[in-house]
């Protein structure tokens, strides 16, 4: 149970959503949409979810998190930052070279990263594999992978899927971030999933959904997870890519682009003023 209110977890969200603008901008390139969409639930999982000691990243019994689609890293940074592992400061350091925060999550720069990022659809085999393990040694941590759909072409990520369906690792949680964009189009358009859940059933997965955007959802969400013993989880979390940010959201063309200056300004007001909603002078 987290300790903040979720008030509390709403605002770093918001002071997050500023800093991925921020770092974006300062490297000149990255996946803002991704990256933006996902706030949500990386606060979710840092602050309500894992069991993990940001003072202690390599402690035994931490809950593991696999981030497969790592070239949305700007999210997991900027939550890890916040929740202790590292000083705020640091972000705006990313990607530069041999420092701790590179293009993709790279496990050799940064504790509190499992395993690197890379190549797409390779993440729910990591997690499948530290799942199986940690049964086998009778561990009671719990794998969490994050994948993107369009993961979902690649064909061994259907391969890891059928092996943590036939093998039951209920002990693995999988969180689709289904935001429907790739980096060329639309998923709809590139490779057709739906229908997405079905196709988790029949592999033998539990599957819940939520809106990517409640963060209370995105909790409960995971402790049904931690109840289900029959099989692994999968929760399809409908996402906005670009959320908070009026001109990024829901347009592929912001999913590996980085924002000018004057894009970057206009992108953190639409975040602190909830896209001209709230006044920026109180009135």
């Amino acid at each position: 149970m987290t300790k903040y209110t979720i008030e509390e977890l709403q605002e770093i969200s918001v002071e997050v959503r500023q800093d991925i603008i921020k770092m974006i901008l300062k490297a000149g390139y990255g996946h803002p949409a991704g990256s933006l969409g996902m706030v949500d639930v990386f606060v979710a999982l840092y602050y309500g979810i894992l069991n993990h000691d940001p003072k202690n990243p390599d402690w035994e019994d931490r809950d593991r998190l696999i981030l497969s689609n790592g070239h949305i890293c700007p999210a997991r940074y900027a939550v890890m930052a916040y929740s202790g592992y590292f000083d705020i400061k640091t972000l705006f350091k990313i990607g530069e070279m041999g420092g701790p925060l590179q293009g993709h999550p790279d496990k050799r720069f940064l504790a509190g990263v499992e395993t690197t990022s890379g190549p797409l659809g390779s993440g729910l085999s990591q997690a499948s594999g530290i799942a199986y393990c940690a049964r086998m040694d009778k561990k009671r941590f719990r794998t969490f992978c994050i994948t993107s759909d369009g993961e979902h072409n690649e064909g061994n990520h259907w391969e890891a899927v059928m092996f943590a369906g036939k093998n039951n690792l209920s002990n693995l949680t999988m969180i689709i971030d289904r935001n429907n964009i790739q980096i060329d189009d639309f998923t709809e358009n590139v490779m057709p999933l739906e229908p997405l859940a079905e196709k988790y059933k029949a592999f033998n997965w539990s599957v819940l959904e939520v809106d990517d955007h409640n963060i209370t959802e995105i909790i409960n969400a995971c402790n049904k997870a931690r109840a289900i013993y029959e099989n692994p989880t999968v929760i399809i979390a409908r996402t906005i890519p670009g959320k908070g940010v009026d001109f990024m959201e829901n347009n592929p063309n912001w999913h590996a682009k980085a924002p000018n200056d004057e894009q970057a300004k206009q992108a953190i007001k639409d975040i602190r003023t909830m896209q001209g909603k709230v006044s920026p002078y109180g009135e």
